[in-house]
């Protein structure tokens, strides 16, 4: 069936850049994301699974590989949400799409506890209200179950995504983004307008762990696990780079901060 999917994929119509990174989703689901929620008891089959920013769908596609029962991805990029639905049809696969925001739009009643997990992988660090985020896919969990996220703290060596920016030298050496904001500010300048006021944008939110469990405590959230990695799993399917964790090391504030490329933090909906 892994196949199936890939070989539908590749010898579709679908736009090369949106199956590169369908396809770097779906490895990484499949080799990573499926075989660690299971590990931790967070993902069964038959569960119902959700993916805030999930792009083409790769991830919840693999998820469905593995057995879920029903998938509901949600973005605010209607292309690449309609690229997830195309490969959902081509493969069979029970996955609706949805173009939503979680901060600024209601949530449809026949989401609210609807779902065994929900996936928030690299878009927490983007948005402006990290508890109205928390809070609000708080409602779509059934009790006990369980929002898996990831993100770069802000101070890591690229959590400022200035790596986004292209055609600069500056942009591609870390820690930039911690620089004074007259000097990050020259530096970037070269950038397209709107991944500059993105990088802004991010330097206001400045999002680390600290904050992100602040906030899961403040919604009525538990801390299940977390894990903090030097080498990002995705990096595998991106650069061939193997995984590599810190967390023993990341107890000390200086290496969870400065020096974690990735936090995963499995949160878990305290039962009712």
């Amino acid at each position: 069936m892994i196949k199936k999917i890939i070989d539908l994929v590749k010898n579709s119509q679908i736009p090369e850049a949106n199956k590169y990174y369908w396809k770097y989703q779906f490895e990484l689901g499949e080799d990573h994301l499926v075989p660690y929620l299971a590990k931790q008891g967070c993902f069964f089959a038959g569960d119902a699974v959700c993916e805030i920013g999930s792009a083409e769908g790769g991830a919840l596609h693999a998820l469905m590989q593995a057995g879920a029962s029903y998938g509901l991805g949600t973005d605010i990029s209607v292309s690449r949400i309609e690229v997830g639905a195309e490969i959902s049809k081509l493969a069979d696969l029970n996955v609706e799409y949805v173009e939503h925001n979680i901060l600024t739009e209601p949530l449809p009643e026949d989401w609210v506890g609807k779902f065994d997990l929900v996936l928030l992988r690299d878009v927490i660090e983007h948005l402006e209200d990290t508890e109205l985020a928390l809070r609000n896919i708080h409602r779509l969990i059934k009790p006990g179950g369980f929002l898996f996220l990831t993100f770069p703290p802000y101070n890591s060596p690229f959590g400022g995504h200035q790596h986004t920016l292209a055609g600069n030298f500056f942009t591609k050496l870390p820690y930039i983004h911690l620089l004074p904001n007259a000097i990050f500010h020259k530096l970037i300048a070269s950038g397209r307008e709107n991944d500059i006021w993105e990088v802004k944008r991010l330097k206001n939110i400045a999002l680390d762990a600290g904050k992100l469990t602040k906030a899961a405590l403040n919604t009525d959230y538990s801390v299940f696990k977390q894990e903090y990695y030097l080498l990002r799993p995705v990096f595998k399917m991106k650069f061939g780079l193997p995984p590599v964790k810190i967390t023993p090391l990341a107890r000390l504030p200086l290496v969870r901060n400065f020096f974690s490329l990735e936090a995963a933090f499995i949160l878990k909906k305290n039962a009712d």
